[in-house]
């Protein structure tokens, strides 16, 4: 499926457009020219043109509902809002059981996946962190169970003294069935330690998802943009996820994340623009060719773009949610959540199909 792109372009993007046509891979040169072009509408299409060949007309979504078992958090990286000191006002740390009175008070019958992550909270063992996802498992055995962040497992293997493997079969064993996509941020050293981001290391994140993907499990990928980092920075990351892809074919979607400030009342100009969130989705749907979906993350980007980013490259739209804390937390201004039917009108309306998935892409309901 071609689409017609202007003939008015340059030589260099001439040269991608036939790249990208003809099946050949994007450079690390290639990519940060994109990001450097203000030639949106070219970029757009030609993302476009390679998610209809993927998708097809097809948009997915999932009636889920995120989890926050604890705020606490040991780490302070310098973009996060949610964490908390053990004993601060506002700082929590749920039981299962806890947890279990909150989802019930909640939950309706549609919801086939429990989003979970939270802080690193080094006042609790490793079993708090495997006996929240079996209470929740026993009570909600239908509900895939789709927890934490290649950066949480890097830290249980330190409270823990467990191996990354040991660690993520102990989860498997109480329930954990897919990985989340967070913690990843820019996966450069150099951004990782100029933004205080303490936590796993690129190394590290990266390995725990190859061992996930070893182990059976199909996970997913973030990267958080709008900081300190370059282009070029951004470029990098993409393809050290597309190298892994390769490697272990795990991933089952990549999720550009928009930085959001430190709080609601943050002017324009600490919000990254509506032109570099649809230029994020599109160049990541160009690189990450091994990668069956990119998303729109309505939580950080807003409904109406989420919208546009269909035609952009895009091919998922997240799901219900039901409340999430950590975006809003940075303040987002964005719903906490939408229902079933607002996903559907949101895809609708973008002139697309909506196909309710589960966790694994495996399609439920197909809304034509």
């Amino acid at each position: 499926m071609s689409i017609a792109i202007s003939p008015n372009i340059d030589s260099k993007m001439a040269d991608i457009v036939a790249k990208v046509r003809q099946g050949q891979r994007l450079s690390l040169e290639d990519g940060v020219y994109l990001y450097e072009s203000d030639d949106l509408l070219t970029i757009g299409q030609l993302a476009n043109e390679v998610n209809l060949k993927k998708n097809g007309h097809k948009v997915y979504f999932i009636e889920n509902m995120s989890l926050y078992f604890t705020n606490v958090c040991e780490s302070y990286c310098a973009f996060c809002n949610f964490r908390k000191d053990q004993g601060e006002e506002g700082s929590y740390t749920l039981s299962g059981e806890e947890m279990v009175a909150y989802v019930e008070q909640h939950i309706h019958p549609g919801i086939r996946e429990f989003h979970i992550v939270g802080g690193h909270n080094n006042h609790v063992p490793f079993q708090y962190y495997v006996d929240s996802l079996k209470a929740l498992k026993d009570r909600f055995p239908e509900v895939t169970l789709k927890a934490y962040t290649a950066a949480e497992i890097e830290f249980f293997t330190r409270i823990s003294g467990l191996s990354t493997r040991e660690v993520l079969m102990e989860l498997q064993k109480a329930g954990l069935q897919s990985l989340t996509g967070g913690g990843a941020e820019i996966l450069s050293d150099q951004y990782r330690q100029k933004m205080k981001v303490d936590k796993a290391n690129v190394d590290q994140y990266l390995d725990v998802h190859r061992t996930a993907h070893q182990l059976g499990m199909k996970t997913h990928t973030t990267m958080l943009y709008g900081a300190i980092e370059s282009h070029e920075d951004r470029i990098r990351h993409m393809l050290q996820i597309r190298e892994l892809q390769d490697e272990t074919h795990g991933f089952m979607v990549f999720i550009p994340l928009s930085m959001q400030p430190r709080n609601k009342n943050a002017s324009i100009t600490r919000r990254n623009s509506a032109y570099e969130d649809l230029k994020t989705i599109a160049i990541s749907r160009l690189m990450l060719d091994n990668i069956q979906h990119i998303k729109a993350y309505f939580i950080n980007i807003g409904v109406q773009l989420t919208q546009v980013a269909l035609t952009f490259g895009a091919s998922d739209v997240h799901g219900t949610i039901i409340k999430e804390k950590i975006s809003h937390a940075a303040g987002a201004l964005t719903p906490e959540g939408l229902t079933r039917k607002e996903l559907i009108w949101l895809i609708q309306g973008a002139g697309r199909i909506p196909v309710e998935r589960d966790t694994f892409y495996n399609e439920i309901q197909i809304y034509e």
